[in-house]
C-alpha cells in the first residue's frame, strides 16, 4: 500500500508538469469561461476536438484571435463547423474558431469575394501567410450557431503541427471546476466463456453505493477468471449543469496500474475507434455511454497508457482482492471506486443456447453478400471482430442485422432496379429505416445504369425509396410586387419532405447571389449589403433541388431604392 500511495503522488507531480506555453494564448471570448463541452469528450463516433464556451445564449459576441500569427484556412459548409477560421502561430500550432455568425470585415470581405468568384456559399480556402495576418487581440469573428451547433457558443481548439487536437486547458485557459467527476453507474465484464461475475457470464451491472467522503464502492462481488469493467461517469464545472468528459481514468489491482486513459490530444484518423473504447451496443440501445477499463482487438487509441493484460484482471479461486478506479477532472478533482473481488469458483452455470444467424463475416478479409436484387460489400477490416450477421432480403428492404456493432469504416449497398418502370427508376434512393415507425432517411445514391449504389457506416434495415414530390419554397419577409427598401436581408423558406435539399442557386437580375442556408431553420438569406441589386425593379429567381433531382423555380419581383 505504501509503494501504491508513493505511485499516486509521483503520477501527480507528472501530471502537474506542462511542456505547453502557459503565456501564450489569451481567451478567445471576453466572457468569463465557461463550458458546455470539454476536450475528448464523449460524442457520437467521435471524441470532441475543442472546448465549447458558452456565449451567453447570444450570438455576435467578439471572437479574438488567441495570438498573432495568420489566417492559414477559412472554412464555411452548412453542416460540421459551419463558419470556420483557422489560424497559424509563429510557435507551430494553430487555432480554430467554428460556429461563427460571421468574420470580421476584412476577413469577411476576403471569403465573400472567394464565394461569389466560385458561385458557392460552401468554400474552402487556404490564404498565404502574407493575405491576412493577424496580431494580438485582433478581433477576428464574431460568436454564432452556424452548423451543426446546437446552440450559441463558440467551438475553440488548438492543434498541434500534425493538425492533432490538444486539450486547450493545457495551454493555461482556465475554467473555475471544484467539484470531483460523477459515477452513475459500473460494469463488469467477463472476458470468455470461462469467467462468470456473480453465477453470470455476460456483462453485469454492478450496485453502486456512495461513501460520506464523495467516493464510491460496490458490494462484493463473486468472480472467477479474466474480468473486465466499465464505468458510467461524467463532469461538472462550476457555473454550470452540463454533464461533461473526464480529463483521465485509471484503474489499480491490489496497488498495480492496469489502465489509464489520458485525454490529453489525440488524431483524427483515431476518432473513430471511440465506438471500440465505449460499449456501442449499450450506447445504440440505451444511449448510455459505458467507458470500457479493458481495450479490445482494433482499439488503437493513442489515448490508452500503461495497459496491463488488455486492462482485464484474472481472479483466482479463494482470494480477496480489490479493484480500484481512479477518476479525474483536468482541475485535478478526483473520485475514486472500489470493488471487492472474491475469487470463488461457482457451480455449473445454464446459459439458454444462443441462435446465431447463419452468415457469419470474418473480419480480416473482404465479405461479400448477396440475395435477390441486394448486393453488399464489406471491405477488409469493415469490423472489429468476427461475428454471425443477421442477412436477409424481402420486398426490396434489407436487413442487415442491428445497428449494434461498431464499424471501422464505410461499405457499400447495391440496389438492381432493372425491374423497375424506367420513368420511375430516376426517382428512387436508398433509405435507411429508423425509429418506431421506420421512417426512410436518404443515404447518398448514385445510379450506374440499372444499379443503385449507396455507401454508409452503419448496419441496420434499408429500403428502395422514391421521391416524386419537389421540394417547396416560400417567401418569409417580403411580397411579390412590393418595396423592400428598409430591409436589411431577403429570407425564403425551402423544404423537402423525402429526399432532402441537394443544392439550390438564385439570381437578381440574371447575377448570382449569395444565400446561407441556415437547414435548422430551412431559410436562405440574401444581405443587401452584398449590393448585387442596383436597379429599382428586381427580379429575384430561386431554383431548389432535392437529391433525387426534382426541383421547383422560385420567382418574386420587388422594388428597392
Amino acid at each position: 500500500m505504501k509503494y501504491f500511495f508513493a505511485f499516486i503522488f509521483f503520477s501527480q507531480f507528472v501530471f502537474s508538469q506542462s511542456p505547453y506555453p502557459q503565456d501564450y494564448f489569451r481567451s478567445p471570448l471576453d466572457v468569463k469561461v465557461i463550458l458546455s463541452g470539454t476536450f475528448a469528450e464523449l460524442r457520437s463516433n467521435h471524441f470532441h476536438s475543442g472546448l465549447d464556451i458558452k456565449t451567453q445564449q447570444r450570438t455576435g459576441l467578439n471572437v479574438y484571435g488567441v495570438a498573432e500569427g495568420y489566417v492559414s484556412r477559412i472554412k464555411v459548409s452548412h453542416y460540421g463547423y459551419g463558419k470556420a477560421l483557422y489560424i497559424t502561430h509563429p510557435n507551430g500550432y494553430v487555432s480554430v474558431y467554428a460556429h461563427l455568425s460571421k468574420f470580421s470585415p476584412r476577413i469577411q470581405k476576403y471569403i465573400k469575394t472567394c464565394q461569389y468568384d466560385k458561385e458557392s456559399y460552401e468554400v474552402e480556402v487556404f490564404p498565404s501567410p502574407d493575405e491576412l495576418p493577424i496580431s494580438a487581440d485582433e478581433i477576428v469573428a464574431f460568436s454564432g450557431n452556424s452548423g451543426s451547433s446546437g446552440g450559441p457558443h463558440l467551438h475553440f481548439e488548438i492543434r498541434d503541427n500534425e493538425e492533432r487536437p490538444i486539450n486547450p486547458m493545457l495551454f493555461g485557459i482556465d475554467v473555475e471546476d471544484t467539484k470531483p467527476p460523477f459515477l452513475s453507474a459500473v460494469y463488469a465484464y467477463p472476458k470468455n466463456k470461462r469467467a462468470h461475475i456473480n453465477q453470470n457470464k455476460k456483462r453485469t451491472e454492478l450496485r453502486l453505493i456512495p461513501t460520506s467522503k464523495g467516493d464510491y464502492t460496490t458490494e462484493p462481488i463473486e468472480a472467477i477468471g479474466d474480468i473486465g469493467f466499465g464505468v458510467v461517469s461524467y463532469d461538472q464545472q462550476d457555473r454550470a449543469y452540463n454533464k461533461n468528459g473526464l480529463s483521465n481514468i485509471q484503474s489499480f489491482y491490489n496497488g498495480n496500474k492496469t489502465f489509464e486513459m489520458d485525454f490529453k490530444r489525440f488524431s483524427f484518423d483515431e476518432s473513430k475507434h471511440i465506438n471500440r473504447f465505449i460499449d456501442y451496443e449499450v450506447y445504440k440501445e440505451k444511449k448510455s455511454r459505458i467507458q470500457k477499463l479493458f481495450v479490445q482487438s482494433g482499439n488503437t487509441l493513442s489515448m490508452l497508457k500503461d495497459v496491463d493484460a488488455n486492462g482485464y484482471i484474472t481472479v483466482e479461486d479463494s482470494t480477496s482482492t480489490v479493484y480500484k478506479v481512479r477518476l479525474r477532472d483536468f482541475k485535478g478533482n478526483e473520485a475514486w471506486l472500489s470493488i471487492p473481488v472474491k475469487g470463488k469458483r461457482a457451480k455449473e452455470i445454464l446459459e439458454a443456447p444462443e441462435l446465431k444467424p447463419n452468415t457469419y463475416i470474418i473480419a480480416n478479409q473482404v465479405n461479400e453478400l448477396d440475395q435477390g436484387n441486394v448486393s453488399v460489400y464489406f471491405p477488409k477490416q469493415t469490423f472489429y471482430e468476427d461475428f454471425h450477421i443477421d442477412f436477409s432480403v424481402a420486398n426490396d428492404t434489407l436487413k442487415l442485422h442491428k445497428n449494434t456493432i461498431p464499424l471501422m469504416k464505410s461499405y457499400t449497398i447495391n440496389f438492381d432496379i432493372k425491374n423497375y418502370v424506367e420513368d420511375d427508376k430516376d426517382k428512387l434512393f436508398i433509405a435507411s429505416l429508423y425509429g418506431y415507425y421506420q421512417k426512410p432517411s436518404y443515404i447518398s445514391t448514385k445510379r450506374l445504369g440499372d444499379k443503385l449504389s449507396a455507401r454508409t457506416k452503419y448496419l441496420g434495415t434499408f429500403t428502395l425509396a422514391s421521391d416524386t414530390v419537389s421540394p417547396t419554397v416560400k417567401p418569409v419577409n417580403f411580397q411579390n410586387g412590393k418595396w423592400l427598401s428598409k430591409l436589411s436581408t431577403l429570407k425564403v423558406k425551402i423544404d423537402d419532405d423525402l429526399s432532402g435539399i441537394s443544392n439550390y442557386r438564385a439570381t437578381i437580375n440574371g447575377k448570382w447571389i449569395l444565400m446561407e442556408y441556415d437547414y435548422k431553420k430551412d431559410t436562405l438569406t440574401y444581405d443587401f449589403d452584398d449590393n448585387i441589386n442596383t436597379e429599382t425593379e428586381n427580379n429575384l429567381k430561386i431554383i431548389v433541388t432535392d437529391n433525387v433531382g426534382n426541383s421547383t423555380t422560385f420567382e418574386s419581383t420587388f422594388f428597392r431604392k
